[in-house]
């Protein structure tokens, strides 16, 4: 896609919606990032729906620790792999305590050292809680990144490299949030809703869908 086109492309999501964000619920650096950690192969409303209930009882490193596996599990049980997501959580509480004084490291490194904490959830946390302008890719962003062109590869590493260098400065804080959005709601993965689509003029995809007479 040309640099042109680039521009219009987040100029026009931009109009759409000024000031995106997470769908997540999420209060503290921390809320987010367990958040996001129960988020892998699950819903943002299944997780708000499990951490509404959990927060207000435990929402710190130490509180959430001191439930144990067992306490957290009848918290989060109606999400998907709970049990590795509660002991993911309850030692990457341990380590927030024990290395980092209970609080949310804004350090890739570090980040990346928790249990549960992939590259993607690193990304999210340092971009969503810290403002950096960093690119975290899901299955949303890897498919409107290839369908449309803008940054075409083979795994979301690469497409995430790609994204990081043909986004202008000006737009890399929200591209983020504006793509999964638009991954979500609008390019959706079996019928993407192109009649309705913004950028549809803009996207290289050939496949795309009319609306019906």
């Amino acid at each position: 896609m040309k640099r042109a086109d680039v521009i219009e492309l987040f100029t026009r999501l931009r109009e759409l919606n000024p000031h995106p964000t997470t769908e997540l619920a999420y209060s503290t650096p921390f809320e987010l990032l367990v958040a996001v950690v129960l988020s892998a192969q699950a819903t943002d409303v299944g997780v708000n729906k499990a951490t509404k209930k959990l927060y207000p009882v435990a929402n710190t490193p130490q509180a959430i620790f001191d439930l144990g596996e067992d306490g957290l599990k009848r918290y989060i049980s109606s999400i998907g792999l709970f049990n590795a997501k509660a002991k993911n959580v309850i030692a990457l509480c341990r380590l927030l305590i024990d290395r980092h004084d209970g609080e949310v490291p804004r350090d890739r490194a570090a980040l990346e050292a928790l249990p549960g904490v992939g590259r993607k959830t690193a990304n999210v946390v340092l971009n969503t809680a810290f403002g950096e302008p960093t690119m975290a890719v899901d299955t949303h962003i890897f498919r409107v990144a290839n369908r449309t062109g803008l940054a075409p590869g083979k795994d979301v590493r690469a497409v995430e490299d790609k994204l990081v260098k043909v986004i202008p400065d000006e737009f890399k804080m929200d591209a983020h949030h504006w793509l999964i959005l638009h991954g979500r709601y609008v390019c959706k993965a079996r019928k993407p809703d192109c009649p309705q689509c913004v950028i549809r003029d803009l996207c290289r995809f050939k496949d795309k869908t009319v609306e019906k007479r």
